[in-house]
């Protein structure tokens, strides 16, 4: 996708017995020289095998074009470091770019002679997705939404930034939710080998609103734990139709434990099923979203504020659950 962003040669360093080079120093110049095309500097750095690479100057100049184009100007530097290794030094510079989304590493490794044997400039591997762009962000749900469970669940995922929950990298799923049960720091007894194992399974799942049953999907098998249903996402479902531009996509029912059908007006709190381990799920657990549309898949995330609920043992009159947090109805319902 992003076919200029990697540059790299991997050398055998010959010179060991010159002093080891400031790497710090030096990479912060020549990325410095890099970005304001002071390129006979950085030429002059490069090592026999990175000219080869380049085969001229010119290569090395339509590169920095071709970064500056795709990537734009280096917004702002989010961390350094330097790391030795035998007859080398690393330079790593990771960093925001004006027109990339995500973090990118700026990498240069120096031999033993000072010499530039290694330099990348490319989309950090290791740094998460960052969140999907969201119209909504500011959204105050209309829905009154109580828990979908009437019990003490806690938020596996949940939250606003990709760390605290791996679907904020999906526009779909921008503010979803996976909530199970945790005890004694465990999601199951004995060895977890079966459905029956996991703390949440079978637990009544409930409608965290009024509305219309517009999709309601039951006979999906459920995984054994460990194993996935790519082909059947969200497995068995139940999408509501709260009837003001909000729709509530709750996923992963145990086979045939449906109570609700299609075309169905529910009430907040009614009985909709059982949880479950089908479709695109590694172990039990409810997986909740709120969204604009009917689709799911298609439809945009929305937040979703909770009302009346404990969290960590304090009452919530209205919020978002996040990662982490054990989360109850305050008021059995």
């Amino acid at each position: 996708m992003y076919r200029y962003l990697l540059l790299a040669l991997m050398c055998v360093f010959l010179n060991t017995a010159a002093q080891p080079v400031d790497a710090r120093k030096a990479g912060a110049e020549l990325t410095a020289a890099f970005y304001s095309r002071r390129l006979d500097t950085v030429w002059e750095r490069l090592d026999a095998g990175m000219r080869d690479l380049f085969k001229s100057k010119d290569g090395l100049a339509a590169f920095r074009e071709q970064v500056g184009t795709q990537l734009g100007a280096e917004q702002a530097v989010l961390d350094e470091s330097v790391s030795t290794q035998p007859n080398a030094s690393v330079y790593k510079r990771r960093a925001r770019f004006e027109k990339f989304s995500g973090a990118v590493l700026v990498q240069w490794t120096f031999a033993g002679d000072g010499k530039v044997a290694a330099f990348m400039v490319a989309p950090d591997q290791n740094a998460p997705k960052p969140p999907a762009p969201s119209e909504h962000l500011d959204y105050r749900t209309k829905t009154a939404l109580r828990l979908p469970f009437g019990e003490e669940f806690v938020v596996a995922w949940g939250g606003r930034t990709v760390e605290q929950n791996y679907h904020a990298s999906n526009a779909n799923q921008r503010f979803a939710y996976d909530l199970l049960i945790v005890r004694d720091n465990a999601t199951h007894a004995g060895d977890g080998r079966r459905n029956e194992d996991y703390f949440c399974f079978d637990k009544r799942i409930v409608a965290p609103a009024a509305g219309k049953v517009i999709d309601a999907v039951g006979d999906v098998e459920d995984n054994i734990p460990g194993e996935m249903n790519k082909n059947q996402v969200a497995g068995n479902r139940v999408i509501i139709d709260h009837g003001n531009g909000e729709f509530s996509l709750l996923a992963h029912f145990r086979k045939d434990s449906l109570r609700v059908k299609r075309g169905e007006r529910v009430k907040a709190g009614e009985h909709l099923g059982d949880c479950g381990n089908s479709g695109h799920s590694s172990e039990p657990h409810l997986h909740y979203q709120l969204q604009d549309g009917p689709e799911f898949g298609s439809s945009a995330g929305l937040p979703a504020q909770f009302v009346n609920y404990v969290a960590d043992g304090a009452p919530v009159a209205r919020g978002e659950p996040a990662k982490g947090q054990r989360i109850r109805p305050a008021t059995k319902r």
